[in-house]
């Protein structure tokens, strides 16, 4: 009888441990399943349209979007289009993110201002490349997610206030480049303002028809280019 009882419970072992690794191993299949899409993302989404910056591409293969996205959404956190995040916000799509980091210029050693956190995924790519990023975001409760999903994945060169971002953040200015990730009807001043000489500010422009522009600071002046026409959610706050 004793030899039957240490007979079931070695079964009974040997089943648990084999379920706990089935488990395991599903989690890391998981893992490599949202690393392989990630880099199906930057192969067809990014690299195909342009996107060259190896610091840019390096970031976008690191960074787990579907971290960013409700629970529901995150099988599909790496197709080619945007998603609905909450708060009436979206998460951009991967190549907008993409492109407006590469157009930034982002340097090791730089500190970047992003307006808009939202999700927190463009702050994150930015953390990957950048010294520091400084993020605002107006929206209370969305802002508040967003720093507490970010601390949770580690960065600690990420910034955060709740704030209106037509203001900036004057207190750490000047910037070595500024995104805007919601489009203004116009440009707001105080952001060029708080750009280094030669720098650039990446914002999308515009109510109903929108376009990505490129604004550098120089001592002439600022100089502006249009990208491509572009369509984010309003910019809340203004420049008062």
């Amino acid at each position: 009888m004793d030899y039957f009882f240490r007979y079931l419970v070695g079964v009974t072992i040997l089943v648990v441990i084999s379920f706990c690794g089935c488990e395991g191993n599903k989690h890391h299949f998981d893992k490599g399943s949202y690393a392989m899409k990630r880099e199906d993302m930057v192969k067809n989404q990014i690299e195909v349209r342009g996107i060259s910056d190896k610091t840019v591409l390096e970031a976008l293969r690191k960074v787990p979007r579907h971290m960013f996205v409700p629970v529901e959404s995150q099988d599909y956190a790496y197709n080619d289009h945007p998603l609905p995040i909450g708060f009436d916000q979206t998460i951009s799509q991967p190549y907008i993110v993409a492109l407006m980091t590469e157009l930034a210029l982002p340097k090791k050693s730089h500190k970047v201002l992003e307006i808009g956190t939202g999700s927190g995924y463009q702050a994150a790519v930015l953390a990957e490349i950048v010294g520091h990023v400084y993020t605002i975001e107006i929206v209370s409760d969305l802002g508040k997610r967003s720093e507490k999903k970010l601390k949770e994945l580690g960065y600690t060169n990420i910034h955060m206030r709740i704030g209106n971002g037509y203001l900036g953040w004057p207190e750490e200015a000047p910037f070595d480049a500024i995104i805007v990730t919601a489009a203004p009807e116009e440009i707001p001043v105080a952001l060029i303002d708080q750009l280094k000489m030669n720098a650039k500010l990446v914002i999308p422009v515009g109510k109903v028809f929108q376009d990505l522009m490129v604004i550098t600071k120089t001592k002439d002046g600022i100089k502006k280019e249009s990208i491509i026409p572009v369509r984010f959610v309003p910019m809340v706050g203004d420049e008062k």
